[in-house]
Parts: C-alpha cells; structure tokens; sequence
C-alpha cells in the first residue's frame, strides 16, 4: 500500500501535468528526503514514459554519460518513446556534466553528443 499526504498529492499532479505538456520539463527543488525523486518517479510511471536515472560509478566520466544520454535521446527521438529523466545532485561528478544538462535544457541538443 501507499500512503500519499494531500500536500504529496498535489505535487504529484503539478509533476505529472507538466511531464505529459510536449517537451515539459520541471525542476524539483527541497530539502532533501522530501520525496522530490520518489514523486518524479511515480509521475513518470503514471505517465507511462520510460523513467530514466544514470548509475554512478566509480569509472562513471563524460563518455558514459554521452552514452547514457545517446540511448536516451534515441529513444525519445527516433523511437518516439516518452521519457522522464530524473537527474539528481548526486549524479553530477563533474561540473561538465552541468553544462551538458544546461546545455539540452537551453537549446535541445549537446554539441558533439552523436559525433
């Protein structure tokens, strides 16, 4: 079972309304073990998209990432699949890997990403 407060509920909502918008997109800020990933998930499941998380590892670097977001984009792009990417503070090793997020949210595309 899951227990869901009102104020939960209502995010939930907030976050699955604006994921099903085309290209929408939300940042979730709070403390943290305020269940921001947990709802973004569920919002994700309700939506029936592909919900998606990078896995950091100790050899975890740029061309890891590129490959992660390579399959992703594919699948968003060309298979035409719904996808909710949950991107938290504790998968960015490097300041790069801002800029590349940065850089997708700004203008849709990563220079070099499929070069």
């Amino acid at each position: 079972n899951l227990v869901l407060f009102d104020e939960a509920m209502m995010h939930l909502m907030k976050i699955n309304r604006t994921i099903q918008q085309k290209r929408g997109s939300a940042m979730l800020v709070g403390v943290g073990g305020s269940g921001k990933q947990s709802l973004a998930r569920l919002a994700g499941y309700m939506s029936a998209h592909f919900v998606f998380q990078i896995t950091i590892t100790k050899t975890y670097n740029d061309n890891a990432l590129f490959d992660d977001l390579r399959n992703l984009f594919t699948k968003a792009g060309a298979k035409n699949e719904n996808v909710t990417f949950i991107f938290t503070d504790a998968e960015v090793k490097s300041e790069g890997f801002l800029e590349y997020v940065n850089s997708f949210l700004a203008t849709g595309d990563i220079v070099g990403l499929f070069a």
